[in-house]
């Protein structure tokens, strides 16, 4: 690899001592490749089509990115910064998961190296054609350009330029462009611990652009979000529009916790000068007109550096505690999956010493859970909700609590009630009447079945008859009861399971071995359902 030194002052504005050791632990766990598995700090630079995004990126890195006017960013590009002894840049393909196997392996030997930017641009060009994007066939790709900057003049930080947002669909971008470039944004936006600074043109009224809708989306309450409005010499001056745009950033419009900041493009339509031309130019744009008598740091590439700077350090410093507690809480659950494995079994004597293991385990665990005994990790803390389904003895006498009582509440066919409270009927099944009412039913059925008993006495069939008719809702009940407690059984199989054998082997146990007999007992327990209800003592009372 060419190792050279890049001479960018841009990039270094980006870097204090005092971020050092912080910014060297994320770029520790970045380059072991974490960010897979749990989001690190980074910068994206997101907006809409033509918003001058890719301007924003090259005057904070000082790196050149295409930024012609009939050139937009067709795919993510992630610049990674980095502190070495050593001095180069190195470009690659990081593949989208999306893609099959033979187009991953594929897209992953793009590998390249540079001995000066302004080859970056001829090389971004070579990378679409790489990933299937021409003129006339795909448009946009969610594969990520990397682009690794290393040297001992670089910070640790990574910026991401993110694909415009589109409005609509043309002739050069279908529908499904659309759709694929707002996901794309929307996935890094949704990282917890990104900032995202969201690009507006004063060439188009804010409240139309897509990427405030999508920043709102993403971070609702605005913590990590700045805005940038670039191309403020469009504007013209005095204009109800100008003073719009003052306005917005002064953060008076669409409040954001980190600001707004305001940045003059270089002109695309001109011809490129050096990016030290673009800060002059800039400069001298800020000193005249409205722009003069803004806070100064909230205008030109140079305020924004500090500001980074700044943001970048509070993000780390907040953020590292909870981000060395989600990779510890995901160490711990990637060595119990390790352990759920087991040893290797290559041999039918190690297979079925696992499985005799396993199935030791499941019996302990499920003697416990029957005996209400949860001493184990496994019931998880007694305030979890996770772990209440696993304390099987506690959730079935609690759905039969609640089961006795809807039997007392909603149980009988007949409610009597009182002339003065009619709706004292529970359900909709239930039929209300007054105590009048019900005795001279009885006296009707009464004359209805006489035998041959003796007078003043009654045929002892009509107790029968009545008690049926009065418990004829016993059997809804009772059988949505069992449908509970089985959904519970399954619900209590399927987590024992799990935790006692890794996945594979867990989920064959469920399809092999006990939904074939949960489905048996299924078929049984619909025999039974009504000698269940009736051997239930409070439903007796």
């Amino acid at each position: 690899m060419v190792m050279t030194k890049f001479a960018t002052d841009a990039l270094s504005g980006l870097c204090t001592q005092e971020q050092l050791d912080l910014l060297n632990s994320i770029d520790t766990l970045r380059l072991q490749g974490i960010s897979h598995y749990v989001s690190l700090p980074q910068i994206i630079v997101c907006g809409d089509q033509s918003s001058g995004k890719s301007s924003v990126l090259e005057a904070i890195s000082g790196v050149s990115f295409p930024v012609r006017s009939n050139l937009c960013t067709r795919f993510p590009t992630e610049l990674v910064l980095r502190k070495s002894s050593h001095v180069g840049v190195r470009v690659s393909i990081v593949p989208h998961p999306s893609r099959n196997e033979s187009e991953q392996r594929s897209l992953g030997t793009f590998r390249e190296t540079l001995d000066s930017f302004e080859n970056l641009p001829v090389l971004i060009d070579k990378a679409k054609g790489v990933m299937g994007i021409s003129t006339h066939g795909k448009a946009f790709s969610n594969d990520l350009l990397r682009v690794e900057v290393a040297g001992p003049d670089r910070p640790h930080l990574t910026i991401v330029d993110l694909p415009g947002l589109i409005h609509s669909e043309t002739k050069q971008q279908s529908a499904a462009d659309v759709q694929l470039v707002q996901d794309v944004v929307q996935s890094y936006m949704k990282e917890p611990r990104s900032i995202i600074l969201a690009v507006v043109s004063a060439k188009n009224d804010f409240a139309n652009q897509i990427v405030l809708r999508l920043a709102r989306g993403a971070d609702e309450s605005g913590r990590r979000t700045m805005g940038v409005i670039t191309k403020p010499d469009v504007l013209t001056p005095g204009s109800e529009t100008e003073k719009m745009f003052v306005s917005l950033a002064k953060n008076q419009e669409v409040e954001f916790r980190l600001g707004w900041h305001v940045l003059k493009n270089m002109d695309t339509e001109q011809v490129r000068g050096s990016l030290a031309d673009r800060d002059a130019q800039e400069r001298n744009f800020f000193s005249q007109g409205v722009w003069e008598f803004m806070p100064p740091m909230l205008l030109g590439i140079d305020g924004l550096r500090e500001r980074l700077s700044k943001l970048l350090l509070s993000q780390i410093a907040t953020e590292l505690p909870s981000l060395i507690e989600e990779i510890k809480i995901q160490v711990d659950e990637a060595s119990e999956q390790i352990k759920r494995l087991g040893d290797a079994r290559e041999t039918l004597q190690q297979q079925r010493a696992y499985l005799f293991q396993i199935s030791q385990s499941f019996q302990s665990t499920v003697k416990a859970a029957v005996d209400g005994t949860y001493n184990s990790h496994f019931f998880g803390d007694v305030h979890a909700e996770s772990g209440f389904p696993k304390r099987l003895r506690a959730v079935v006498q609690n759905l039969s609590e609640e089961f006795a009582k809807k039997i007392s509440r909603e149980g009988h066919r007949r409610q009597i009630c009182s002339p003065r409270d009619p709706k004292a009927v529970k359900a909709e099944s239930q039929i209300s009447l007054t105590r009048t009412e019900y005795i001279e039913r009885i006296e009707k059925i009464l004359k209805r079945t006489r035998g041959r008993e003796l007078p003043g006495t009654f045929n002892p069939m009509i107790v029968c008859d009545l008690f049926m008719e009065q418990c004829a809702l016993w059997r809804g009940i009772t059988h949505e009861h069992i449908e509970e407690v089985a959904r519970a059984v399954k619900r209590f199989i399927e987590l024992t399971t799990g935790h006692i054998a890794d996945n594979a082997t867990s989920t064959v146990l469920m399809r092999e071995v006990f939904q074939p007999k949960l489905d048996q007992l299924d078929k049984r327990r619909l025999q039974k359902t009504w000698n269940y209800s009736s051997h239930t003592p409070k439903v007796i009372q």
